[in-house]
């Protein structure tokens, strides 16, 4: 599928980064053997192989020894297209399942208006609207890097949006085919294959648990990074009791390093979710996020929502 690869391999410096092109300098196809291309789950437009090289011609990337951690300086722009896929994934998703619930009537009314189903729509508008705030945030701290503030934004940041936004999807995109029905579980609508792509965006790049020891190695090292991040929800704090609370446990839980687990990078993850739609969505978006996803009394399923504007949540959703 490329002209070249990135790879790692045992040199006599230690393990190495090796840029690798399809052909060697005199044109000839170089020594890259392909054993089998990987039957995949999703994803059949990327193809996976397993391959041996034998001879091949190599040139040395960054330095000798230094192998994983100069692949790894590119998993920061990767790890944040993933955050930001999961978002679309979820966005496309949603896109479906407002078209045929807006279209498709039952008991005198469209689907979206039933009181069964607006709770579950208006929940999925919500995940999406956190994702993809939270994704963007993430794509201006590196867009502005030359900051040292946003650039300690951006290091912890980007694995906690990857880490978040990628284990989001799966429940939407299941949720959204559910909301559908059985048309939504064939080949030929998009949805099946929205299903199969989601899991994938966790694993590449880092699992879920490499990206929270990602965190945890930020804390650890820059433990100055979190600042920046709180002092953005800081202020939303001050008006909302609910976030007030969240931050008060996020900055208890980082000066326990031994605690940097999910619960900690989760509860990260939503407090920023929270104070970006408090300062960018509508109001009646933030404060339905901030009641149900900091409150008690919110799922574990999608559709648990109780007491709030599903309408103009929903509204909110058909508009974006």
């Amino acid at each position: 599928m490329s002209d070249a690869y990135l790879t790692v391999a045992q040199t006599e410096g230690g393990v190495s980064c090796l840029f690798v092109p399809r052909r060697r300098p005199d044109g000839s196809l170089n020594g890259i053997r392909i054993n089998r291309l990987k039957d995949k789950l999703g994803n059949r437009a990327n193809a996976s192989s397993e391959i041996e090289y034998h001879d091949a011609h190599a040139i040395l990337v960054g330095e000798e020894g230094k192998g994983v951690r100069t692949i790894l300086s590119s998993a920061e722009y990767t790890r944040l297209d993933f955050a930001v896929g999961s978002a679309g994934l979820m966005r496309a998703a949603l896109s479906q399942g407002l078209f045929y619930n807006d279209n498709r009537a039952a008991f005198g009314a469209p689907l979206s208006q039933l009181p069964i189903q607006a709770p579950v729509l208006a929940d999925l508008a919500l995940e999406w609207a956190g994702a993809a705030h939270l994704a963007f945030r993430v794509a201006r701290a590196e867009d502005s890097r030359d900051d040292v503030s946003e650039r300690l934004v951006s290091r912890l940041l980007t694995p906690v949006a990857k880490f978040w936004n990628c284990r989001r999807v799966s429940g939407v995109t299941e949720e959204v085919i559910q909301s559908i029905g059985g048309n939504a579980y064939i080949e030929e609508h998009p949805c099946p294959r929205y299903y199969r792509e989601a899991p994938l965006n966790a694993i590449w790049e880092g699992t879920s648990n490499m990206m929270v020891l990602d965190v945890g190695r930020v804390l650890e090292r820059e433990p100055k990074a979190i600042e920046p991040v709180l002092d953005e929800i800081r202020p939303v704090a001050a008006e909302y009791p609910l976030v007030a609370a969240a931050l008060d446990e996020i900055e208890e839980l980082v000066l326990s390093p031994g605690d940097t687990t999910r619960y900690l990078v989760t509860r990260l993850a939503l407090a920023v979710q929270a104070a970006l739609l408090v300062t960018h969505a509508p109001t009646v978006v933030a404060e339905a996020f901030v009641a149900s996803r900091l409150g008690l009394g919110w799922g574990p399923g999608y559709g648990t929502l109780r007491g709030l504007d599903f309408e103009a949540i929903i509204d909110f959703a058909r508009l974006g």
